[in-house]
């Protein structure tokens, strides 16, 4: 990044200011001042790794089958479509499933008119019952998705090359186009990503502030309005964002202006980064209806207290308010959890640092801690440690305390965020530093493109790999009924005309791709001859008969690592 001019209006700032400039004036020569030859190899090596990622994320579009709540997503994105009317899937705003439906629009569906039944009927319908190529209409939902999740790579890698320069800046895009959590998600037709890198955007945004705040401020609450507009967890962030501008317009007063004045100012700019994002929520509601018609399809729940309170307070149309107290009914259910071989009812506190644990490399687990440390211990870096540690700390709190234990998923902004932090390990002054970073990034590679192309049931070294995931996680960290397609194929090349019992969790039709079975939970257990064909999740949780006939037979075969074939 080239060296930052300061008019000389902004040269008599305060310290926080001076502090915030000085650092990014450091990261354009330090500590990798790279020959000119060395620097036209940055550009290509940006674009290597996100062509590793983007090859990646395709490859898992291309192979794997519609996950539990892909469908759910791409029927309502075509209701939004092709109806214009928000019915189905409330609880989650529509902006994301906007993103979604333009590779619905461009994969041009059959689309029955008047959709009935429910959002998990309302996918099926579009998928499998219309005369659609549900492996088409699939990569074609998914790819706006993975579009994104490049492009949130963009920020990454230009938020750390502002902080730690271009040693740093590649570090922090190596981490990130090696996750597997961002592959195995930012690859689906799902929210979670999209929900995360657009805080990040907003976050960055705000970083930049203090250097032109008229033009960041109103930028950053458009990214916050687009998180708040995808997921409705990204509620829990508003107050730090909106404590992150005040602060950033504060250090971007001239040294001249009375602080009362410099107050107001700040005061301001934290509402005008709240009330642009409120106006993309709205925008993005009536882009799907502009008359804001809503009759909900689905029970909505009564919200009491001060849970109720709030959401009679959000200035949001009343379908996003309906969504959060759908929502809050969630939040009441006695969900199922598993990990490290419980099984329980309720939720762990623990849940996702312990799943994270698992599921992150362990050379990007090391970076993280020491990207964390570096920002508290080294002086110039200390200006960014609010903006990069507080909010993913806040959401990581949030999440942390939800009833469902279903995944990393919920926690997908931390390998962002981080990857970030971990590339102003650089910035240490130790002499290894930039080797050290750069071995434990190579260490992170080779652990990612061995799960290749197995990413959603990733799970480190330490923990045996994706094979043995199934063992302490289900749900979306290991089984999501990604892998149907493959057990098709894998029935006919391997056991060709044997009797198939299946339990299978997820949301495709398993006779679409040719698996007659018959479900072994309905008939008595002597009858279960052949193939049982059991999905890791559904196994994970499986008591009664299920878990007789599981015990009482022979695994033979694992598919994708996660749906595994006995032998009764």
């Amino acid at each position: 990044m080239g060296r930052l001019r300061i008019s000389s209006r902004r040269r008599g700032a305060d310290g926080a200011a001076e502090r915030m400039m000085a650092l990014e004036r450091h990261s354009a020569t330090a500590p990798d001042q790279l020959s000119a030859r060395r620097s036209r190899l940055v550009p290509l090596l940006v674009l290597v790794l996100l062509g590793q990622m983007a090859v990646a994320m395709v490859t898992t579009a291309v192979q794997q089958t519609p996950t539990i709540d892909e469908p759910v997503y791409v029927g309502a994105a075509a209701e939004y479509l092709y109806e214009h009317r928000l019915v189905h899937n409330p609880e989650h705003p529509p902006l994301g499933k906007l993103v979604i439906g333009t590779g619905v629009a461009l994969a041009d569906p059959q689309v029955g008119r008047s959709f009935t039944g429910d959002q998990g009927r309302l996918g099926r319908q579009l998928l499998y019952e219309s005369g659609n190529d549900p492996w088409r209409l699939m990569l074609f939902a998914r790819l706006p998705v993975i579009v994104l999740t490049l492009l949130f790579g963009l920020i990454v890698y230009a938020f750390a090359r502002e902080l730690a320069g271009v040693v740093g800046g590649l570090a922090a895009l190596g981490l990130y186009a090696f996750s597997p959590d961002v592959i195995a998600h930012g690859s689906l037709a799902t929210l979670d990503v999209p929900a995360a890198g657009f805080v990040l955007a907003s976050v960055w945004l705000l970083w930049r502030a203090p250097h032109r705040p008229r033009w960041y401020v109103p930028l950053a609450g458009v990214a916050l309005g687009a998180a708040l507009a995808t997921k409705m967890s990204a509620l829990a962030v508003v107050p730090v964002v909106a404590a992150l501008t005040a602060w950033s317009v504060w250090c971007a007063r001239p040294s001249a202006e009375p602080r009362r004045r410099s107050l107001v100012r700040a005061v301001a700019g934290a509402g005008v980064v709240v009330l642009v994002a409120i106006g993309v929520v709205w925008a993005s509601y009536l882009v799907v209806d502009p008359r804001l018609r809503w009759a909900p399809q689905q029970h909505v729940p009564v919200v009491h207290g001060l849970r109720g309170l709030a959401v009679d307070l959000l200035p949001f149309p009343e379908a996003y308010r309906d969504g959060m107290r759908i929502q809050f009914g969630f939040e009441n259910h006695p969900w199922q959890g598993f990990l490290f071989g419980r099984l329980y009812t309720g939720s762990l506190w623990y849940y996702l640092p312990a799943a994270l644990l698992v599921k992150t490399p362990l050379g990007m687990l090391a970076l993280w801690a020491a990207g964390a440390v570096a920002l508290v211990a080294v002086r110039r870096l200390r200006p960014a440690a609010p903006y990069l540690l507080v909010p993913s700390a806040v959401l990581l709190a949030s999440a942390m305390l939800g009833s469902r234990d279903f995944g990393t998923r919920y926690a997908v902004f931390v390998p962002m965020f981080l990857a970030v932090a971990a590339g102003c390990a650089v910035a240490v002054r130790w002499r290894w530093a930039p080797v050290v970073v750069g071995a434990l990034v190579l260490f992170v590679a080779f652990s990612s493109l061995r799960t290749y192309p197995y990413y959603l049931p990733y799970s480190n070294e330490a923990f045996g790999g994706p094979a043995k995931t199934r063992l302490r996680l289900h749900d979306s960290n290991v089984d999501w009924g990604q892998d149907l397609g493959r057990l098709a194929e894998r029935l006919r090349e391997r056991y060709p005309g044997e009797r198939i019992w299946l339990v299978y969790k997820g949301s495709g039709v398993p006779s679409f791709y040719g698996i007659r079975a018959a479900d072994p939970r309905r008939v008595p257990a002597r009858e279960v001859r052949g193939l049982l064909v059991v999905s890791d999740s559904s196994a994970a949780k499986a008591t009664g008969p299920l878990a007789g006939l599981i015990d009482s037979s022979r695994p033979i075969d694992t598919v994708g690592h996660s749906i595994t074939i006995y032998r009764r």
